[in-house]
């Protein structure tokens, strides 16, 4: 399973991303795909995510300036973030999590850099 994040880059505050992550396997068969990130020093949090049903659930802090969607046709989940804040920044990354013999699995992109200058 590889997960290839894109779209990450230097914003002035206020500004706008979209963030993309394709999957080589068929999003179908994950249970939801997301994105996380990462700041320096800190933990990896949840942003977005999504599931098979197209069930979205967001981070408090990104709800309203965040869109999160899925194409399964392109196996390709997308992050729009809009009126981007400095400690927005952070690695974003995408996740996709499926249950194998009852047990929750998370797969990682590779991180992409989202920096929001002020």
């Amino acid at each position: 399973v590889q997960l290839q994040a894109s779209g990450g880059g230097l914003v002035q505050a206020g500004g706008s991303l979209r963030l993309s992550c394709a999957a080589s396997q068929t999003a179908l068969g994950y249970n939801s795909m997301g994105w996380y990130r990462q700041a320096p020093g800190k933990q990896r949090d949840l942003v977005a995510t999504i599931t098979n049903d197209g069930i979205a659930t967001y981070t408090m802090s990104m709800k309203g300036r965040s869109t999160i969607s899925r194409d399964n046709a392109k196996n390709t989940v997308y992050l729009q973030m809009n009126s981007l804040k400095p400690e927005d920044t952070a690695v974003y990354y995408c996740n996709a999590r499926t249950l194998r013999m009852g047990a929750w699995v998370d797969y990682w992109g590779q991180g992409t850099l989202v920096t929001v200058s002020s």
